[in-house]
């Protein structure tokens, strides 16, 4: 697990930075945010948490959302690409970096393939852990218990996530089967279009586990059993929820979100939405959301959002290759 240790310890080093940024305010009165994914997804809750502390703080006068579901993301990226949009800014977390590694169909075009390098890298705003739970009125009270089910009879561990397979919410589970021994490509993934779907297909029986991130299921705890996070100890703001390392599986991953602005976007408009993005965290109604969705507060904008892509894209890569992914 080295690999994943050394990104966890990357991702939080970015989120002990402060910017230096001493751009003036600029009059931004309001922001459209582009989301890739349905409603319930992590994309739609940081999207419209960041939006609704960003208005009540009174940085904005107002924010407006747009669920833009379609190729994992790819649509919503094709038309940043494509439109350049005044006033709008994309949604996105790691998934984008894995995308363009695994060349998912959403992110193919004529040009190429798609990546955070065809949009404005604005900052890296939150982290969200990874999550596995089950349906509160579930047989599996822990992880072994689903580990030692689907070693007795593999088909009957289904395991629902709100993306493609090869993303975020396939990542985070693959890690954990891989952890207990298992092979992580046989573990049936099923897919939804974002979290809220997942859920349903959870809740439903259609599939006996969930993988996604926790902000996710923070709202759904009285449906939901959270049977590890892949966080290195537990968290505050969600204390029943076990980590999969004191369960004896070594998993330790975080999921960065961000935001970028189309290609065009001026640098004046860029420094100050990030410079906005990081105010923000300083405020009450900030603090209200994040701790409401269990995220991790990483400031890192700009050039250190730019560093930090590069650096992922590598590690990923790697990870990628080491679960047989590509």
């Amino acid at each position: 697990m080295k690999l994943i240790k050394s990104f966890f310890s990357v991702l939080f080093s970015a989120a002990l930075l402060l910017s230096t940024t001493t751009v003036n305010s600029i009059a931004i009165e309001k922001l459209h945010f582009v989301i890739g994914g349905g409603a319930g997804g992590g994309w739609d809750g940081t999207a419209r948490g960041t939006g609704e502390a960003l208005t009540k703080a009174g940085f904005l006068k107002s924010a407006s959302f747009e669920n833009m579901s379609g190729g994992g993301g790819g649509k919503a990226l094709a038309y940043m690409i494509n439109t350049k949009p005044e006033n709008t800014i994309l949604v996105q977390s790691t998934p984008l970096v894995l995308r363009s590694i695994t060349r998912h169909k959403g992110y193919v075009s004529g040009s190429g393939t798609l990546s955070y390098k065809d949009v404005v890298p604005i900052a890296g705003v939150i982290g969200d852990y990874g999550a596995i739970a089950v349906a509160k009125n579930s047989p599996y009270k822990n992880f072994k218990d689903v580990v030692d089910a689907y070693k007795a009879n593999p088909s009957s561990i289904k395991m629902a996530g709100g993306s493609v397979r090869g993303s975020m919410d396939h990542l985070i589970g693959a890690l954990a089967f891989q952890a207990a021994g298992a092979n992580p490509n046989d573990v049936a993934y099923i897919p939804y279009d974002a979290g809220g779907k997942a859920l349903a297909g959870l809740l439903s029986g259609e599939t006996q586990i969930i993988s996604t991130g926790l902000g996710e299921l923070m709202g759904a705890r009285d449906q939901v059993r959270i049977i590890g996070i892949t966080a290195p100890d537990r968290v505050a703001d969600a204390p029943d929820a076990p980590t999969l390392k004191e369960q004896g599986y070594d998993v330790q991953f975080v999921n960065w979100r961000g935001f970028f602005g189309p290609p065009g976007m001026s640098n004046k408009d860029k420094k100050a939405i990030a410079k906005m993005l990081g105010d923000v965290q300083k405020t009450p109604e900030w603090e209200e959301v994040r701790a409401r969705n269990a995220w991790v507060n990483i400031y890192n904008p700009d050039k250190k959002f730019v560093k930090f892509l590069k650096t992922q894209t590598k590690e990923m890569t790697a990870l990628m290759k080491k679960l047989g992914v590509i």
